[in-house]
């Protein structure tokens, strides 16, 4: 496995401090250890500004991608169970998951997942916010260094406020750090206010930004990466709840990220094993990376190789691990938009595995996991930790330049119509899954489709090529159409409304399950918040 250098996560676990803000690393190494620096010390040295900004590479919004434990996987998967389409061998004991395919969450039965979205992204705001204070007033550092740094910071306030706009709607929009009590209980500002000002942080971090790949900015954010969440963001602020019409600044966005030639899709290698999958799975360093979540073995272990198998796994008595889990495990109805005929992605250890082989005592063991446990994730499968080490340090992926495409194909369809270069982008992502039918049959067949045909051909290729970047149930809170698939017609894929679809576990969907609901615990403590509609007798 590739590994990078100057890892993020290495200054952001070993220096962090409070009120947002870090001591330096030189200082925690040569002088005697701080657990905080005072206020009057606060961004008096670049150290301290620098420092402040590693810090939120690993707070709120990005750790939701990375904070997965053996039984409950990432933070971010909490929508693919409301979604009905996923499904964990542990829900009896990770409720929200159990509440959630009956879409019988409340305030209360999942305030603990709910404080920590809501509390996880506020105190990453909070961070950025003393950062973006503090930065132009730093002493001794260039200006180049400040606007860096500055746009980094913008990038992760603009980046937590989208997940929880996204999460629970309309939220409270706080700008500047809190220095006393006064103003302590703000009131939720309207989620269009919200937007625009992620779609202004993300634009100024775009312009402060190098101009690099991902993987070629020492993981760092780019221009690039900021520029990838700008085009999601058009593309989300488009659909439900604000109907915004920014299909075309989403184009723009997703244009100039492909004009630039910095990033590119894995090709597929010659055999199964070295298919484009299977380098996503096994290596941190490519451009079709445009934003990645870091681990390292010595520093911040990854779990989600446990996760990758079925419980009873963990009995063949041949891995590391005491425990595994199918921790996110699409169910049927999800797993029949794909054509396994067709599509490498659905094929037998590709993005997903069905059985495995193993030595134990001379003697070669192959076993199918349990029907009602599978597939179980090969996209998260580490088979070094699972077998020799205990231990993985692979990354997780937050947005692959695939979805740049996606993003590409259906906003310039909505803006512009059905052209040669929408039915483009959509062809490079699904050609390189079907590997037995040519890129220019499948250029032929999305030619002739109409917008409203096409643009669902695009929804049912998110569904297959993302599946683990968590974006289902974000697609169905915009478009508020639901998937519904056929085991007897794989590969194809209808949309009907969501409100009042019915869910693999027989609940119909109300229009408040588009929102989480906001915690009882934070209702109680600020007396300003208005309840999501729906939940207000909860």
């Amino acid at each position: 496995m590739l590994k990078k250098m100057n890892k993020i996560l290495v200054v952001g676990l070993m220096c962090m401090g409070v009120l947002g803000v870090s001591t330096s690393c030189n200082d925690f190494l040569e002088e005697n250890p701080k657990s905080e620096v005072s206020t009057e010390q606060n961004f008096s040295q670049p150290a301290h500004a620098k420092n402040a900004v590693n810090g939120l590479y690993r707070k709120g919004a990005p750790e939701f991608y990375g904070n997965s434990g053996v039984y409950m996987p990432n933070t971010s998967t909490h929508g693919g169970f409301l979604s009905g389409l996923f499904d964990n061998e542990y829900k009896g004991q990770e409720v929200i998951c159990d509440y959630s395919q009956k879409l019988s969450i409340t305030s209360k039965n999942i305030s603990g997942a709910l404080d920590g979205v809501w509390d996880g992204c506020y105190a990453a705001i909070s961070r950025a916010n003393t950062a973006i204070q503090g930065i132009p007033n730093t002493p001794n550092l260039t200006d180049k260094e400040k606007s860096v740094l500055l746009g980094e910071a913008k990038f992760f306030r603009a980046f937590n406020y989208f997940y929880l706009v996204k999460s629970f709607g309309d939220v409270p929009l706080i700008l500047i750090p809190y220095t006393s009590l006064e103003d302590l209980y703000a009131s939720r500002n309207a989620s269009v206010d919200v937007y625009n000002q992620i779609i202004n942080d993300l634009k100024e971090a775009v312009e402060a930004l190098p101009a690099k790949a991902f993987c070629d900015n020492s993981h760092r954010i780019s221009k690039y990466t900021a520029e990838t969440v700008l085009a999601d963001v058009y593309l989300q602020m488009s659909g439900y709840p604000v109907k915004g019409n920014n299909y075309a600044a989403a184009a723009e966005a997703a244009r100039d990220i492909i004009k630039s030639g910095q990033h590119k899709l894995i090709a597929n290698g010659a055999t199964p094993e070295t298919s484009a999958y299977n380098v996503i799975r096994t290596t941190d360093n490519d451009p079709e990376y445009m934003y990645t979540y870091e681990f390292e073995v010595a520093i911040s272990k990854s779990s989600r190789a446990q996760t990758a198998m079925p419980n009873v796994c963990s009995t063949w008595g041949v891995f590391k691990y005491n425990i595994t889990n199918s921790a996110y495990r699409p169910v049927k109805e999800y797993m029949n938009v794909y054509d396994p005929a067709k599509d490498l992605r659905a094929q037998e250890r590709q993005f997903f595995f069905t059985k495995y082989t193993y030595e134990k005592d001379g003697e070669t063991i192959t076993k199918d996991f349990p029907e009602a446990a599978s597939p179980g994730a090969w996209y998260w499968m580490d088979e070094d930790a699972m077998v020799n080490t205990g231990n993985s340090g692979k990354d997780n992926v937050i947005y692959r330049y695939a979805e740049v495409l996606l993003i590409a194909a259906e906003a310039i369809a909505q803006a512009e119509g059905v052209t040669a270069e929408a039915v483009g982008y959509l062809a490079d992502v699904r050609a390189r899954a079907y590997t037995t039918t040519s890129r220019e049959d499948i250029v032929k067949s999305l030619s002739g489709l109409s917008k409203d045909a096409f643009i669902q051909q695009v929804w049912a290729e998110r569904m297959r090529e993302l599946v683990y970047e968590y974006r289902i149930w974000s697609d169905i809170q915009r478009t508020r159409m639901y998937p519904v698939t056929s085991s007897s017609k794989p590969g194809e894929v209808s949309f009907v409304n969501v409100i009042g679809a019915t869910n693999p576990w027989g609940q119909k969907f109300q229009e408040k399950h588009l929102l989480w609901p906001i915690s009882d615990n934070e209702m109680q403590r600020n007396p300003s918040l208005v309840q999501n509609a729906g939940y207000e007798n909860d």
